[in-house]
């Protein structure tokens, strides 16, 4: 079965205390399945496009539990390795309110995917028909073995002709940037286009700009990659954002509406913008990309946990303004 996109890497079990609750105050955890991967292959799913998820799971009831979310999302796991090894990566989300920020703590350590080791995935088989591969900076940081797994599958995507993107996504909690820096950069040749914030480009490369455009212009000349996506969020409350990107081209760079969000939870929301974004370049329209991208992270704010529950014509409303009076 040939696919429009497959995403490679971790997802993990999501917990959090309801009501605003402080961990240390939790008597209860409403659970959830989230991981970038993952959250960009079911906001593809949901859009109409035929997607794959590429992982390794521990071959228990957490693990089958994140393979049947991913399924329930549309997202085709055939690709996916059950180990009767390791375990299932966890993660505890907080939520805050101003002047609490939100707050996430890891529980990962010695996860099936950081054991992911490269040759264990038929890379060959898993992208024959396959248009494009998605991947994001959070899988290599989780292990060296997992690293060398990420190169093998830019390898693998470039000798079958894919077009590849990265969701830079740096974590500060998995790795220091000097670190990020010294493997991404490597996996950067391989790269058609890049998604990140300035910010991230700042502590990963190095790179600074006066502006947002002359920042991703030093990406390009420093890597070569030919569309950087970069979003722009400004924070004014922690349940109040105002949410927009750009997409950077050597030929100019292009700019879309800015949406006011409120915030009922942000995780997943880069991961949709990353969804609606490739769904425009596949159809080779960089403009519908970042519109749509934009459009469907705006709406993920409102939705809770980190797949975002929409459709395409709700994305396509959203584009050409859809108001906010009650649909029915």
């Amino acid at each position: 079965m040939a696919f429009d996109c497959i995403t490679f890497g971790e997802a993990m079990v999501r917990l959090a205390p309801p009501q605003f609750h402080r961990l240390e105050q939790a008597r209860s955890l409403d659970l959830k399945v989230g991981g970038a991967e993952l959250n960009t292959a079911v906001g593809l799913a949901r859009l109409g496009r035929k997607t794959s998820w590429v992982s390794r799971l521990t071959d228990n009831p957490l693990g089958r539990l994140i393979a049947n979310h991913a399924r329930e999302g549309g997202v085709d796991t055939s690709h996916v390795l059950f180990t009767p090894e390791d375990r299932v990566g966890l993660y505890f989300l907080e939520f805050g309110s101003a002047p609490r920020a939100s707050g996430v703590l890891y529980d990962r350590k010695n996860s099936a995917i950081a054991a992911i080791q490269p040759g264990m995935i038929a890379w060959d088989k898993a992208f024959a028909g396959v248009r494009w591969f998605h991947l994001t900076g959070i899988l290599p940081a989780l292990s060296a073995n997992a690293a060398a797994a990420t190169l093998e599958s830019c390898q693998a995507a470039k000798k079958h002709g894919l077009k590849v993107s990265m969701d830079l996504n740096y974590r500060a909690k998995l790795w220091t940037g000097a670190e990020a820096g010294a493997c991404l950069g490597k996996l950067m040749e391989f790269c058609d286009l890049l998604i990140t914030t300035e910010e991230d480009i700042e502590k990963v490369f190095g790179i600074k700009g006066s502006t947002y455009e002359e920042a991703a212009a030093k990406v390009c000349d420093k890597f070569g990659v030919k569309k950087i996506a970069i979003t722009l969020r400004e924070n004014p409350l922690v349940w109040l954002n105002d949410w927009t990107a750009i997409l950077w081209t050597p030929t100019g760079v292009l700019r879309t509406r800015s949406y006011k969000v409120e915030i009922v939870d942000r995780l997943g929301a880069g991961d949709s913008f990353a969804a609606g974004l490739i769904h425009g370049l596949l159809d080779n329209d960089d403009q519908k990309g970042l519109d749509w991208g934009v459009a469907m992270s705006a709406i993920k704010h409102s939705i809770p946990g980190d797949f975002a529950w929409v459709t395409a014509d709700e994305i396509a409303s959203t584009v050409k303004g859809g108001g906010l009076r009650i649909a029915r």
